[in-house]
């Protein structure tokens, strides 16, 4: 093992070195504009978040929807390590709907938050100051009536005055909470402040050292991780992040960037954490697939370049010590630093191995099928690279809970026109097949499309782009439907484009069809009641 790997653990430092890792990838990742998974995404995300070690899972905003509830209830259900927090506005039907998602959890935990600056006191609470006091101390007071671990989060807290701020935050700890959040909603601190702000709080606040302080910052100016740290270092023991750093506009400080800092600089930032480093590669790979967004190739840590040497001058120091362009080695985020040449001749073996490589864990019979499609992808293309198989996995995992599926696609397409598709469809077990004839080749695959699954969807956006270089290379391609004001992203892989726009369009179409399918449950239920 590399002096750049050595483990962090506990047995150096204090209780008060430890960092809570708080991942609100369920809640405010989600609420990211055309994030939104399903129950079934979300199960998923949550058990490798608990599985790696995160303390807190914020599963969910239990009174925004049904679905949200019941995501949270079942996320609650299935925990094994990690507390479960669900997010509450100041009122008390919020709360007490969060309590009862939550329940189930052996841990658990009400986050409560109101807005404290005074252009959101004035302009969307309409309250003024001591009546917003007043509902701190109620909802604190509401919550801790339900549960021991009580978090209260000063909405827009680094846009506050300063001195109304301290009351607020004694109040909350007067009335219960144990985990005292001071956002930077907007992003707008830098890291001097953020830190300062922390060391006046609790220097100023006389029950401060009654709660564990803890961070929540945007990125809309770029700084989110650093405010993050800094909030750390200015005596905030517990940070609010994201995997991959989804979230609302510029998205919030990214876990596997925080993680990865304290343990890499462990020498300025004497802290540590529970966090299995070796899954965040993992966790970035399937937070990605299941909301359709990539990750860029240069993104610090879990990006397709961050252990990628291209320039000669760096391939040649690599060879003699890779300490020199590496300030920790990939398999420390779980990337091995060797790549297998996939091709043709590979077997199963090799395969699983490359998989694991890649940070997938596959059961036998969806390394079965992945297999079967690997080798169909080898015969076509004469080199496999890893992007490939990651994007052919991601496929194969998208396509797994979909009701409907893409069985075969045949064009006609040219100069002379017009171009038409035939397209056969597994809708819920039979498969149906359509002609249809478009204004070139991808409209008239949508359109066989729309023909077998009539809706009213608008495409909003259609995206393509290589998945690797060479005129074999897979293409992957986005698709995102607009219905109802609501948004569905969709992700389809294969070196056809055309059989890839399908597979894409079917995916965001079966996210539809699945929102469609439980507002039709719930209303059945609630009249049949």
């Amino acid at each position: 093992m590399s002096s750049q790997d050595t483990p962090q653990t506990s047995a150096g430092g204090s209780a008060n070195d430890r960092v809570i890792i708080f991942d609100t990838t369920l809640r405010d990742g989600e609420q990211c504009p055309g994030a939104s998974m399903t129950l079934d995404e979300k199960l998923q995300v949550a058990e490798v978040l608990d599985t790696m070690g995160v303390d807190v899972i914020e599963a969910g905003f239990p009174i925004a929807s049904q679905g949200d509830f019941e995501s949270v209830h079942e996320i609650a259900k299935r925990a094994k390590q990690a507390v479960i927090a669900g997010l509450s506005r100041a009122s008390f039907k919020d709360i007490d709907r969060c309590a009862e998602a939550i329940k189930p959890a052996e841990r658990r935990r009400i986050h409560t938050f109101i807005s404290t600056s005074p252009i959101h006191m004035k302009h969307k609470l309409k309250m003024e100051p001591e009546a917003v006091l007043e509902a701190v101390i109620a909802s604190v007071s509401r919550a801790r009536g339900h549960v021991d671990d009580v978090e209260w989060s000063c909405e827009d807290g680094t846009r506050t005055d300063f001195e109304f701020l301290c009351r607020c935050v004694e109040g909350a700890i007067n009335a219960g909470a144990t985990t005292i959040n001071i956002p930077d909603t907007v992003g707008y601190t830098t890291p001097e402040e953020y830190a300062d702000l922390f060391r006046r709080v609790r220097e100023a606040v006389p029950n401060a050292d009654k709660a564990v302080f803890s961070v929540h910052c945007h990125d809309d100016l770029g700084m989110a991780v650093a405010n993050s740290l800094a909030g750390i270092v200015g005596g905030a023991r517990q940070i609010e992040c994201t995997i991959n750093g989804i979230g609302e506009r510029a998205g919030n400080a990214a876990l596997e960037e925080l993680v990865m800092a304290i343990r890499t600089r462990n020498d300025v930032l004497p802290y540590f954490t529970n966090v299995d480093t070796t899954m965040l590669t993992r966790a970035s790979k399937l937070v990605s697939a299941v909301t359709s967004f990539p990750v860029q190739y240069n993104k610090a840590i879990v990006g397709r370049n961050a252990f990628a040497h291209e320039s000669g001058i760096h391939q040649d120091g690599m060879l003699k010590n890779n300490q020199t362009y590496e300030i920790m080695t990939p398999e420390s985020v779980g990337v091995k630093s060797t790549s297998l040449v996939m091709g043709k001749h590979s077997g199963r073996h090799a395969f699983r191995e490359k998989l694991k490589e890649l940070g997938y864990e596959l059961g036998d019979n969806a390394l079965l099928d992945a297999f079967t499609r690997f080798k169909n992808l080898a015969d076509r293309k004469k080199v496999v690279y890893d992007e490939d198989i990651e994007a052919l996995i991601d496929d194969e995992i998208l396509a797994s809970y979909d009701r409907i599926q893409v069985v075969a696609l045949t064009v006609i397409a040219g100069t002379s026109g017009p171009q038409r598709a035939t397209l056969t469809l597994d809708i819920d077990g039979r498969h149906e097949t359509r002609e249809a004839s478009g204004n070139g080749p991808v409209d008239a695959t949508f359109n066989a499309i729309h023909a077998m699954v009539p809706h009213e969807a608008k495409l909003s956006l259609y995206q393509v782009h290589a998945v690797t270089e060479g005129t074999d290379a897979q293409a992957e391609v986005t698709v995102k439907l607009e219905s109802a004001g609501r948004q569905f992203n969709g992700r389809g892989a294969d070196p056809d484009t055309l059989v890839a726009s399908a597979r894409a369009y079917v995916h965001a179409l079966n996210r539809l069809m699945s929102l469609r399918d439980r507002l039709h449950s719930q209303h059945s239920t609630a009249t049949s009641a």
